[in-house]
């Protein structure tokens, strides 16, 4: 279940209906998927693509996206450091950036037009759409565990366009 901390109030809830309607006032996506069937821990790419196919195929097919995978990172994963620090910065990308945690949670940051900031913790199945160009930084501590599905318009994949503002540096531990 989504949480919401504002920063800039110092309020959370975690009110579904409350969060989805605060982050459409921005052009954010949020929503709630669950499996078709049960998967186990270890499941493979395919299985986890497949138990989730009667929603991510409808939402690609309408939004024109070409490609989805699985990224599993966890606390043994190789140069975990290194990868942290890389969704840290505050960043943007060219086309949406789209997750849906199969398992594990993370942190979206997003730093507004206004300055405000809002975080945005995902758990399992929580749906985020990110819109392009949109200022943001992700974290996934403190548990070092996010499976999630990506969704990608480009084949390319996931490209960063750091700010170097350093307004991450004010939020991150």
């Amino acid at each position: 279940m989504a949480i919401l901390f504002n920063a800039t109030t110092n309020k959370t809830t975690t009110e579904f209906a409350f969060i989805k309607a605060e982050l459409e006032t921005h052009g954010i996506m949020i929503a709630q998927w669950s499996a078709a069937f049960s998967l186990a821990n270890d499941a493979t790419q395919d299985e986890i693509l497949s138990a989730y196919a009667h929603e991510l195929k409808p939402f690609m097919q309408k939004n024109g996206f070409q490609t989805a995978d699985v990224i599993n990172v966890h606390p043994k994963t190789e140069n975990l450091p290194a990868i942290r620090e890389k969704f840290m910065k505050e960043h943007t990308h060219s086309e949406d950036e789209i997750r849906f945690f199969v398992d594990g949670r993370g942190k979206f940051w997003f730093h507004l037009d206004q300055g405000q900031i809002l975080c945005v913790t995902c758990e399992r199945g929580d749906f985020m759409s990110v819109p392009k160009n949109y200022r943001h930084w992700f974290d996934l501590a403190p548990d070092y565990l996010v499976k999630a599905i990506r969704i990608f318009s480009n084949l390319d994949g996931w490209t960063p366009h750091y700010t170097n503002s350093g307004i991450d540096s004010r939020y991150n531990p």
